[in-house]
């Protein structure tokens, strides 16, 4: 469970690999050569990508100038706004190129919707946006900020409600359109309809002479745009989507076909020309500092860094600079290090990067260098991901409801003490703690770990899965609510697909995914003395272990022989 793309949340499916063959085993030792120096830096967090500015900058532009076409006109008249949500780009941004080509300028809105920056989950009340994803979504505006502007535009910035802000700006720029991208989640499809109800209410007047003036009121036009297959071209309606995920990627592939990223003009500018001093003028992107938050910077892991230049700079790194791409499928499930896997995903939340354009770059790498099962399984991660955006459609708000789609009965546990030892990282398992606090110092965390720690959460510990889903709410960067609680839902066994309910043992795990303990010393310093064959059970070195295991293959047997031998009174809970 946990994660499309090797680093998004939940991905719900894994394969044991045969072994591969011997150049595939080469490239993979190569990567892990580039893993064991990541692990010898232990102060200073990778920078993810790890392109410099001038270089990311670089492929950047070059990304534009492929989807650049002179040739588009535009027809349209007055003022069109585009209210940018979650699609923090201006690369294959439809709502942005319609509002360009049915206007004669356009003005793009971002609103910081307070609900959202300050407000707390829905069922116990965890910050809803925790401070490293505000630290990225900060550095996304500033550098979608910058993008316009190399496009002839800005990015006009307000503190609010979008149902009170877009209204009232465009009454001051007589907007005759507000172009968005559509959601599928309930708190996102209430605003639109409020934004819409707004915009109702505003009466703007077009056109010279008293004869020629038009009174009319703006409209919120909607266009769909966060998935790679768009919801027009699947062979099904989204009400007969099919419960089983193999049958939808089959019925995809097979029927439908993924649009070309659409084209820019060389400008998209100008901006409106009269009533930005009415709407407030364009506003400043707030410091995390002047929001009331502070954010730690980890000298540990990775620090990934916000907006679509840095997301268009690491397609390039690990596509084509460090040649990573073909051997994806066989190093995805690592753990430690910047290349075990895309890295893609808190781009892809957060909208600054188009699921469209990975796929015309995997296409394109396939012609230039290879096509491989490596290749081709990035694709079957964003189908992933388009499948849980099309399951919240269909599903609304049960995906965030304690039996999930299927209404399942079961009796759950909301012990704080056991919950906040997960959090914490102190269960007394090296391998659950370890992930848990790489997840508290970056805001991420590998496909591999969150599928380890919710099977612990729900099926060793039996608590409410939803206090888990709503942490990650909090804490992971990648965080999009589809995919977020549609793998919750998958991993605590209440999913729509009745057959995703697995249990991950977690000394089975370590002995596959962690043999040497390198993961979990990493981020447990005090397990780096002990021998490696012991640190992933390490018995008395370590804190006791606060729940057994349902189904541990002996290991448990044997920390509690041990913890018995060596443990004092003082270590009981």
């Amino acid at each position: 469970m946990l994660h499309f793309l090797s680093s998004s949340p939940l991905c719900p499916r894994f394969l044991l690999l045969p072994n591969p063959p011997a150049t595939l085993r080469a490239l993979a030792m190569s990567a892990a050569a580039s893993s064991s120096s990541f692990r010898q830096v232990r102060c200073a967090a990778a920078p993810v990508p790890s392109l410099g500015a001038d270089e990311a900058g670089t492929a950047a532009d070059e990304a534009f100038q492929r989807h650049t076409s002179p040739s588009l006109r535009r027809g349209g008249a007055g003022v069109a706004i585009v209210w940018f949500r979650n699609d923090l780009r201006v690369l294959d941004n439809e709502a942005l190129v319609c509002a360009w080509a049915a206007s004669e300028a356009v003005l793009p809105v971002y609103c910081v919707d307070p609900r959202v920056s300050a407000g707390s989950t829905h069922y116990f009340g965890f910050p809803k946006t925790g401070e490293l994803r505000a630290q990225f979504l900060i550095e996304c505006l500033g550098d979608l900020k910058q993008n316009l502007r190399k496009k002839g535009l800005d990015l006009l910035v307000r503190h609010g409600k979008p149902e009170e802000i877009l209204p009232s700006i465009a009454k001051a720029v007589s907007a005759h359109t507000v172009y968005a991208h559509k959601e599928t989640c309930s708190e996102e499809l209430l605003v639109e309809r409020l934004v819409r109800k707004g915009l109702e209410q505003v009466v703007i007047t077009q056109g010279g002479t008293s004869d020629q003036k038009k009174h009319l009121t703006p409209k919120l036009q909607l266009i769909w745009g966060t998935t790679m297959y768009h919801i027009d071209d699947l062979p099904f309606p989204v009400s007969n989507l099919p419960d089983v995920y193999t049958q939808f990627r089959k019925a995809v592939e097979s029927k439908s076909s993924v649009r070309n990223c659409s084209k820019l003009p060389p400008s998209l500018g100008p901006p409106p020309c009269s009533g930005l001093d009415e709407a407030g003028g364009w506003g400043t992107i707030r410091t995390l500092e002047s929001l009331g938050q502070t954010v730690t910077k980890s000298e540990k892991g990775m620090h990934f860094i916000g907006g679509e230049s840095a997301a268009l700079g690491r397609v390039h790194e690990y596509f084509w600079k460090k040649d990573q791409l073909k051997i994806y499928k066989e190093t995805r499930n690592g753990m430690l290090g910047p290349d075990y896997s895309t890295k893609l995903s808190p781009w892809l939340a957060s909208g600054s990067l188009s699921p469209r354009y990975i796929c015309e770059e995997v296409k394109r790498y396939e012609k230039q260098r290879v096509a491989n099962d490596s290749t081709y399984w990035v694709l079957f991660e964003l189908i992933w991901r388009d499948y849980f955006r099309f399951l919240s459609a269909k599903y609304g708000n049960s995906i965030f409801h304690l039996g999930g789609p299927r209404k399942v009965v079961s009796k759950w546990s909301r012990d704080q003490v056991l919950f906040e030892s997960w959090r914490d990282g102190r269960t007394g398992y090296p391998l659950i703690d370890a992930n848990m606090r790489e997840l508290s110092a970056t805001g991420f965390m590998s496909n591999r770990g969150r599928q380890i720690v919710c099977s612990f959460l729900v099926r060793d510990m039996g608590i409410d899965w939803r206090m888990g889903a709503e942490w990650f709410e909090t804490c992971l960067l990648d965080y999009d609510p589809a995919s977020n609680y549609g793998n919750w839902t998958y991993g605590a066994g209440v999913g729509n697909d009745p057959r995703e309910d697995r249990y991950f043992s977690i000394p089975k795990q370590a002995k596959t995914y962690d043999p040497d303990g390198e993961y979990v010393a990493y981020w447990l310093p005090e397990l780096q003395s002990i021998a490696k064959e012991r640190r992933n059970f390490p018995g008395a070195s370590y804190i006791r272990q606060i729940v057994p295991l349902k189904f541990d293959g002996g290991h448990q047997k044997k920390d509690q022989q041990f913890n018995r031998q060596r443990r004092p009174n003082m270590y009981k809970r």
